[in-house]
């Protein structure tokens, strides 16, 4: 799980950072540069020193962060592959192994079990495996790369400053490809935001300690805007015909909306009735569909992507006790070349969809939905073949 982060400054409590640390060209001088950073900031010479001292640039890492082809599934592939029968079974035994736990983080924070236990079982297997890359490694390869510097960047210093605090060690700290720490994988700057000692060792062990990587999550989550108690996602059934131009991550309406157009909770009665959500149609009108309450929103601090993020969301409801999703009649969405297709035809009518790579991110569908609105196609932002040969 990796977010947006704020400056050095405020990560960091250090004051605005004396020399620059350009991304790219040479990468023993960028890590110069990057000591010579923090000694301006007030970190003692040998401290930094010993800090950077062997530290190397991953190709691995790298190679990792241009690699994610997983995001191109659909929302059933993806699903169905993340949630499997033993994950379920596991994550209900854990509920009861930490049922103490979980019960402080609702109190405390308002997060509910099921949303951490399935990022506890989705980031690494419920602490089973929680990456083997050298995390300074890390770090520093992904803050010299110029994709990303603005993210990876403070990351480093705040991994030194957990080195400072005697929380992280630069040869031995170990975890995901992208920096990302423990059982619920949170990089530096939000350990040392949201760090919690929940089982009162005196230390924050993400690594080692479920009690302290689960009320961490829970604080983090808090910290990110979650409200308590509410719920978060909830499936629902669709009339065959309605304004689907409404749909998509853009706007709420408020329950009462949704139920004058015909949509239904799938079982049970509205978790959030008093509430605003949106309705999530992620493979279009003919398949799976949700309502997404403000909590929802709250995911997307934690994971940019789309089909990760309401994955993550509905397996929480499952954990709870929800039922398996409707996956409906979908139409055939596009894949691989096509999708890279569509996304060239919609940039080259002004619309903005980032990088074209094939992956059905939300600058494409809200450009996917604003070009089926103008040629009167259904607009549930769902790429098919008919859209692409219409524009």
């Amino acid at each position: 799980m990796k977010r947006a982060l704020t400056t050095l400054a405020l990560i960091a409590g250090l004051s605005a950072p004396a020399y620059a640390s350009e991304c790219g060209g040479n990468f023993n001088a960028f890590v110069k540069d990057l000591r010579k950073e923090a000694q301006a900031n007030g970190y003692d010479a040998g401290l930094t020193k010993r800090f950077f001292a062997n530290v190397r640039q991953d190709q691995n890492v790298l190679a990792a962060d241009r690699r994610q082809g997983v995001f191109q599934m659909d929302f059933t592939s993806f699903s169905r592959r993340l949630i499997s029968q033993g994950r379920i079974n596991t994550g209900k035994r854990k509920a009861q192994e930490y049922s103490a736990v979980f019960d402080r983080i609702e109190r405390d924070y308002g997060v509910s079990r099921g949303v951490l236990l399935a990022f506890w079982a989705f980031e690494t297997d419920y602490g089973g495996f929680q990456g083997d890359i050298n995390t300074l490694n890390a770090l520093v390869t992904l803050a010299h790369d110029c994709r990303r510097p603005e993210l990876f960047r403070p990351q480093v210093f705040a991994a030194l400053e957990l080195y400072r605090q005697g929380n992280f060690d630069p040869q031995r700290t170990t975890g995901a490809w992208a920096g990302e720490i423990g059982m619920v994988q949170m990089l530096p700057a939000d350990i040392l935001e949201n760090g919690v000692d929940g089982d009162g060792d005196g230390k924050v062990s993400l690594k080692t300690s479920a009690t302290d990587a689960l009320m961490s999550g829970g604080k983090m989550l808090q910290h990110l805007g979650w409200r308590a108690g509410e719920p978060w996602l909830q499936e629902v059934q669709v009339p065959a015909d309605m304004d689907w131009s409404l749909s998509g991550t853009a706007q709420a309406l408020p329950i009462s909306k949704w139920q004058a157009m015909g949509v239904r909770p799938r079982s049970g009665a509205w978790d959030g009735k008093g509430l605003k959500a949106k309705l999530i149609l992620p493979q279009g009108r003919k398949g799976p569909a949700f309502v997404a309450y403000p909590n929802f929103d709250v995911y997307f601090e934690w994971n940019q992507s789309f089909t990760y993020v309401l994955t993550a969301a509905y397996f929480g409801t499952r954990l709870m006790g929800g039922p398996v999703f409707d996956a409906g009649n979908p139409e055939p969405g596009l894949e691989g070349a096509d999708m890279k297709a569509l996304q060239r035809k919609l940039a080259a009518r002004g619309h903005d969809v980032g990088k074209i790579d094939g992956i059905l991110g939300a600058g494409t569908r809200a450009a996917t939905q604003a070009e089926q609105k103008r040629l009167g196609l259904p607009a549930d932002a769902w790429p098919t073949r008919a859209l692409l040969n219409a524009l």
